[in-house]
């Protein structure tokens, strides 16, 4: 094998794979990135699994002899990381050494030679490829979208398994995100630009590892028109674009009834400007994380006025007053702030509206126009 790429192309593709390479391979061909070279196409591929998340991008090279070959994946990204930009060669030959045959691969910058032992090819695990099943053509855009509004709310307490994912449902026109910790819960529906034949609708629980990896690699290398394909089997999810996809196993386990826990009605609605609202927040925030992380929310009816409040003990306290929009009677509520942050910086609109019934029931955040999404965050017990 042997090819000609840039640097900087080599380099970007093997920062995304390289986040699917294992920290504790189970089996010692995990550790490396299997580079595939065709020389009919100019393309190379690069391939990371952990046997639960897979990851494989390609890119146009000149590709000189066909072929392919495992390599250490922690010295491959570290050398070529720090390489300088340019022209790279990058060829394998096989070496005699005292414990019999071995591969080296060479990297050649303008200036320089680097050698590396490495795997041949065929101890690589395959990818799971998903034969049966018809793919689901998704949009970026709104793939983009939903996970954007849903993984910050998943749960990183690997006890509660299923909750560590995002539960995806694919209806006809629609695409909706559903993430919860057991503390707050975000639902996103988005509109899809490609409708889903009534056979084809499904719903899955993937890990938020997995998205996370599948939103960075759309930001980086997919057009917001571009068509995503989405395969799914029984344990398994596979998506798939231009030269890249990517495969996760699934989260099993009933995830749950979530649109239960959204009240239908309220006795309070306020409205009020987002950036303002977290602004202050955040400023709030230095007090509250001094002592338990509580804010307490006070809503005026009477001045049309939202007061939020600190009392970090020994330490000192805070208050900030806006204005807003209020209908019902007025009510003091706590929320611990960073659930509170975290989802008021996902909603998409300049203002937001919140609903609320008591000061320990379900609070639900929505946008104003645009987005189809709802926040709930439950409000917490304050002891005077």
């Amino acid at each position: 094998m042997k090819l000609v790429c840039a640097q900087s192309e080599l380099n970007t593709n093997l920062s995304l794979v390289s986040r699917a390479v294992p920290s504790r391979p189970t089996h010692p061909v995990l550790a490396n990135i299997l580079l595939q070279a065709d020389a009919k196409t100019n393309q190379v591929s690069l391939t990371a699994f952990d046997l639960s998340l897979g990851i494989r991008t390609s890119f146009n090279a000149e590709v000189l002899e066909g072929g392919a070959i495992a390599i250490p994946a922690k010295l491959l990204v570290d050398i070529t990381s720090r390489l300088p930009a340019g022209e790279i060669t990058l060829d394998d030959e096989a070496e005699e050494t005292a414990t019999g045959e071995g591969l080296i691969v060479t990297l050649k910058p303008e200036n320089g030679r680097y050698q590396i032992r490495a795997m041949g090819a065929e101890e690589f695990p395959e990818l799971p490829i998903i034969a049966n099943s018809s793919a689901i053509q998704l949009t970026t855009a709104a793939l983009i979208e939903g996970l954007r509004g849903s993984l910050f709310a998943t749960s990183s307490d690997e006890t509660k398994q299923v909750l560590t994912g995002v539960h995806l449902q694919v209806k006809q026109d629609t695409l909706e995100f559903a993430a919860t910790d057991g503390h707050r819960l975000a639902v996103i529906e988005t509109t899809n630009e490609r409708p889903v034949e009534h056979e084809s609708q499904l719903e899955v629980t993937v890990p938020a590892k997995a998205l996370r990896e599948l939103q960075r690699m759309l930001a980086h290398n997919a057009s917001l028109e571009a068509a995503i394909s989405l395969y799914f089997d029984q344990g398994q999810v596979v998506f798939a674009w231009q030269n890249q996809c990517l495969t996760s196993r699934t989260l099993e386990g009933q995830y749950p009834a979530y649109r239960q826990l959204i009240p239908r009605q309220f006795e309070r609605q306020v409205t009020i400007d987002r950036r303002q609202f977290i602004s202050t927040l955040e400023r709030i925030a230095v007090l509250a994380d001094q002592k338990n992380n509580i804010v307490k929310v006070s809503i005026d009816q009477t001045n049309q006025e939202l007061t939020l409040s600190c009392e970090a003990q020994d330490v000192g306290n805070g208050k900030e007053s806006m204005s807003a929009q209020i209908s019902g009677d007025n009510i003091d509520i706590a929320f611990n702030v960073k659930y509170l942050m975290e989802g008021l910086k996902e909603l998409p609109s300049t203002e937001i509206q919140m609903h609320l019934n008591q000061s320990l029931t379900p609070v639900i955040f929505t946008p104003l126009g645009g987005v189809k999404m709802t926040y709930l965050a439950m409000p917490v017990q304050v002891r005077n």
